[in-house]
């Protein structure tokens, strides 16, 4: 059974994506940027965007019914390498616990010139669960 979340985005119809998509136990959470209401929230401040973004992934997990106890990947992206660690700081206040494999990496550009990080997620539903393994 697949089930797609969109959340009104309106690039989501325009490019043909959704938000998240659950198959079976596993759930894709697409790019996420700091867009409410389409707008920018947080311009030139990458901590508070990627905030924002993990928000905006949690959200697209409880609707697939996952939390981020059960996200097994993300990845970021910023333009920026420089904000590194404030996107990890960011990353680390949701994930800590959960140690989820993880990529940053610096691109070129996003899709809005004010936008400084996008992040993906992958989780396993019921995953977390079973308990985290200690480091």
């Amino acid at each position: 059974m697949r089930r797609t979340i969109g959340t009104g985005s309106a690039w989501e119809g325009v490019v043909g994506y959704s938000r998240a998509v659950r198959v079976g136990d596993t759930v894709h959470v697409a790019g996420t940027t700091a867009i409410r209401e389409g707008r920018v929230v947080g311009a030139g401040d990458a901590y508070t965007q990627a905030r924002v973004a993990l928000e905006i992934i949690v959200e697209a997990l409880a609707a697939c019914e996952a939390s981020p106890a059960d996200v097994v990947r993300t990845r970021m992206y910023v333009t920026d390498i420089r904000d590194w660690e404030a996107v990890g700081r960011a990353h680390g206040e949701v994930f800590a616990g959960v140690r989820p494999a993880s990529t940053l990496v610096q691109v070129t550009a996003l899709i809005d010139p004010d936008l400084l990080v996008e992040i993906e997620a992958e989780a396993v539903v019921g995953s977390g669960a079973r308990g985290l393994t200690p480091p």
